[in-house]
């Protein structure tokens, strides 16, 4: 368990991911920002600080809120499928995107809407006690509050509880490696495919979550999914849908599920209109013409466009509308982790005995020692 310095509502503990500058300034080392920060200065996330010469985390043990979701809300289509996951995140974000659409969490400064402090065992217990198969670091970035993930990971399982990270990808290499040892499954957002979007509406880069996506695939054994918000005006061309899809397929392989996500006014970014259906279906009709075995359409009705189809013989092995399950054509027998009921065919992903029906409820969780 990492150490704690105090016990304080604002607790901070201390972290290893910086290095003292030659100037005497501190770099914090967790994402590729590098913040470089004098005394009491914080990182461009707000949560990461320097004091008395190190850099602390402020926000550790301390939640912006608990829900238990359905698991296709992180969303993730081909990990547990239909069940529970109890989901939380903290403050701040490591991004600036303008048209963030949890805002009022990834962009907070007041950590006295934080909750009380839920104990890395706290969480676990609670997975266990609402019948969760997984705990999900999500509404706003976990690469963040790492120790805090690392440590709740920890706990979980040693109860069994699965752990999911929703994640930009926008972290460095050494802090990269602990973080995602600690997951089994992810759902990185790929916000677009050019430079120009992420250094002007994110203020980061796209070559670097490039990186984390293909260590994903070649250096760990967490199963992963793409979600691709589309902006009308921004990010919504044939042509960058194109390139992205392809890179997808040359770099990741044909199984990693990419969802095409539509995009309300929120946040900075009020001007655009939402992503219409058509749009969204486009983009799924580009990502299977090249290659893409699993593509989704998200945030609208569309069963054709979220259900799951057989790779071998083209059946729906699980029906969607939104997170509604409906078909369930998975087969469990033998040494098989669900195949195909028509044709025996395994699907990427994984599935572990029937489908859960948690379906489109959305509950808070509350502990003991919060009002």
């Amino acid at each position: 368990m990492t150490k704690r310095i105090d016990r304080e509502m604002n607790t901070n503990v201390k972290t290893k991911y910086w290095h003292t500058l030659d100037d005497g300034r501190v770099q914090c080392d967790v994402c590729p920002r590098y913040c470089k920060l004098n005394e009491g200065q914080r990182g461009l996330c707000f949560v990461r600080q320097r004091l008395d010469n190190e850099v602390v985390l402020t926000t550790y043990g301390r939640s912006s809120g608990f829900c238990i979701d359905a698991i296709e809300k992180k969303p993730l289509n081909h990990f547990l499928p239909g069940t529970p996951v109890l989901s939380f995140g903290t403050a701040g974000c490591n991004l600036t995107c303008k048209f963030c659409q949890n805002w009022d969490i990834s962009k907070s400064r007041e950590f006295d809407k934080l909750q009380a402090e839920a104990s890395p065992e706290m969480i676990a217990d609670a997975a266990v006690q609402t019948g969760c198969r997984s705990v999900a670091f999500t509404y706003n970035d976990p690469v963040i509050f790492l120790e805090y993930a690392v440590d709740v990971a920890k706990a979980c399982h040693a109860r069994g509880i699965k752990t999911v990270a929703v994640t930009a990808g926008y972290v460095a290499p050494e802090a990269r490696r602990e973080f995602f040892s600690h997951m089994d499954a992810a759902n990185v957002d790929l916000k677009a495919f050019t430079e120009r979007f992420y250094r002007n509406l994110c203020s980061s880069g796209l070559a670097e979550v490039l990186d984390t996506l293909v260590y994903l695939k070649t250096q760990t054994n967490v199963w992963f999914e793409i979600t691709n918000l589309i902006i009308p005006g921004e990010n919504d061309s044939d042509e960058e849908i194109e390139h992205m899809t392809r890179w997808v397929f040359d770099n990741l392989g044909a199984d990693v599920p990419m969802h095409f996500s539509a995009f309300h006014p929120d946040w900075k970014m009020m001007d655009k209109p939402r992503t219409e259906k058509a749009v969204l279906v486009r983009a799924r009709q580009i990502a299977l013409k090249n290659g893409i075995r699993y593509a989704y359409t998200g945030n609208v009705h569309d069963k054709p466009g979220s259900s799951t189809y057989c790779p071998g013989c083209g059946e729906v092995l699980i029906g969607r509308d939104w997170y509604e399950l409906s078909d369930w054509n998975l087969s469990f027998s033998g040494n098989y982790s669900g195949h195909c009921s028509s044709c025996g065919e395994l699907p990427a992903g994984v599935f572990d005995g029937p489908a859960g029906d948690w379906g489109r409820k959305r509950v808070p969780v509350k502990f003991k020692n919060q009002a």
